[in-house]
């Protein structure tokens, strides 16, 4: 018989994925080196169509035409070195699907080496985590369209669904399915951080232990701030580390880690010319977050002190506006890095058809999706989501708030730089007028570098 679906990789993500494939009723068959692997996906999937091989021609004469290939295997060289082993085994027609968090470039490079050697290939990004791949994930694939839809019914039995509708949609031609993986991942980071620091603020400013800091999470968990993010971490305060009976959160390094994807997403913004200072910030506290040697020598110095009498009064609730406001704004600047790259790319994206498929699935998945839904279904040219209405009254609704919250974290020496890069971003998209015709004149001053006049159309300079 022959297979419907072939998958490389079966660490606990492959693994998952293919068992979701094979329960939605596709006959299936996994890759891997590993015997232990190929025995653990027989025994878990020994009520589904399912095979597994250590042999790559087994493994490709078992599939059926044109064959259906996704590799989830770590991002970089072992894509290639997938690619390279398959291609003597593969015709013309055959489908390659990068589900890894490959870089985008990567994905455009190997897109148009496959396509020289008439093999199609997809770059998908695959959001969920390890759960997500066995229950449902959020698919964001990009590539060769009539390819996609050759494996389409596959992605859509086994994403998510939202309203009956599967969190999966062709996105665009080339890379585009791994861009938008990677402002997904960049608004994850955003999110992240803008969650821990309303945690510190709960926790060293208004002392709160952490059982009542998982009731207020559960309780926002309930509102506009609903979302995959809000829901996990009101579980972790609720969880006790075994060895000591403290809770886990308090017995976790401060150090937080990073596989670069977030870097990526900040990296491009600055080559797009796109201001995206709540994904940046995300990404730098990360790293400051690592010099932990450092930040101990430099409290023992300056003395944090968080006790001060604050001149001004902020309740949970301002704490609660203040991370509504900064989620809306990181999806802002997510979304308006998609349109950038869209326009420069030529992938065509469907804002509208991103958030629905980020609505279930993936982990930056929220209740405030459906506005930008909205809103982009009102106008599908919107160049900011700043500049809806209904996502306006939000805004206004929550950024005093934010700015009150600003102001005690400042007088309180609590960082939260995420917050205030939200709110400076807020400030700066709004002024009319910035004062960044001093640095023109500096700049023509210093190097002749020219300016324009705001009475008149050309380039000139002045002899300073």
């Amino acid at each position: 018989m022959k297979f419907d679906f072939g998958l490389v990789g079966l660490g606990v993500m492959g693994r998952n994925f293919i068992l979701n494939v094979a329960e939605n009723g596709f006959s299936s068959i996994g890759l891997s080196s590993s015997k232990e692997k190929i025995k653990l996906l027989k025994e878990e999937g020994k009520d589904f169509d399912i095979d597994g091989t250590q042999s790559d021609k087994v493994f490709i004469d078992s599939l059926s035409t044109p064959r259906k290939i996704m590799l989830l295997v770590p991002a970089g060289n072992p894509v290639d070195s997938m690619i390279d082993r398959f291609l003597p085994l593969l015709d013309h027609g055959d489908i390659i699907i990068d589900g890894g968090n490959s870089h985008f470039d990567d994905t455009e490079r190997r897109f148009k080496y496959l396509e020289s050697k008439k093999i199609n290939f997809l770059g998908a990004g695959v959001s969920g985590g390890s759960k997500g791949a066995r229950c449902g994930p959020s698919i964001m694939p990009g590539g060769n369209k009539e390819s996609y839809l050759k494996i389409k019914s596959i992605f859509e039995s086994v994403a998510a669904k939202v309203d009956n509708a599967p969190c999966v949609a062709y996105l665009g031609e080339s890379s585009s399915g791994h861009y938008v993986k990677m402002i997904h991942n960049g608004i994850e980071y955003a999110m992240m951080q803008l969650i821990s620091e309303s945690y510190d603020l709960l926790k060293r400013g208004f002392k709160k232990n952490n059982d009542e800091i998982q009731k207020i999470f559960s309780k926002w968990n309930d509102g506009i701030l609903n979302s995959y993010l809000i829901e996990i971490t009101k579980e972790i305060f609720s969880k006790k580390d075994m060895e000591t009976d403290n809770y886990m959160i308090d017995v976790i390094l401060d150090k937080a880690k990073q596989k670069g994807t977030g870097k990526w997403t900040s990296q491009n913004a600055m080559d797009l010319g796109i201001n995206v200072p709540t994904i940046d910030s995300a990404v730098s506290m990360r790293i400051i977050s690592s010099f932990k040697d450092q930040r101990i020598k430099a409290e023992n110095i300056y003395k944090t002190q968080n006790n001060k009498t604050s001149s001004i009064h902020i309740t949970v609730e301002d704490v609660e506006k203040s991370l509504i406001f900064g989620f809306i704004v990181c999806f802002t600047q997510g979304l308006s890095q998609l349109r950038s790259a869209s326009n420069e790319k030529s992938y065509n994206l469907n804002y509208s058809e991103i958030c629905k498929i980020w609505r279930g699935g993936c982990i930056i998945r929220a209740k405030m999706l459906q506005n930008f839904m909205n809103a982009f279904d009102l106008n599908a040219e919107l160049e900011n989501l700043l500049f809806d209405l209904n996502i306006k009254e939000i805004i206004n609704s929550n950024i005093e708030s934010a700015r009150k919250v600003s102001i005690y974290s400042i007088e309180n020496e609590i960082p939260l730089s995420g917050l205030l890069s939200s709110i400076s971003y807020f400030d700066s998209f709004k002024s009319e007028n910035l004062p960044m015709n001093l640095i023109q004149a500096q700049r023509d001053c210093f190097g002749e570098h020219t300016f324009e006049r705001i009475d008149k159309k050309g380039t000139y300079h002045f002899k300073w």
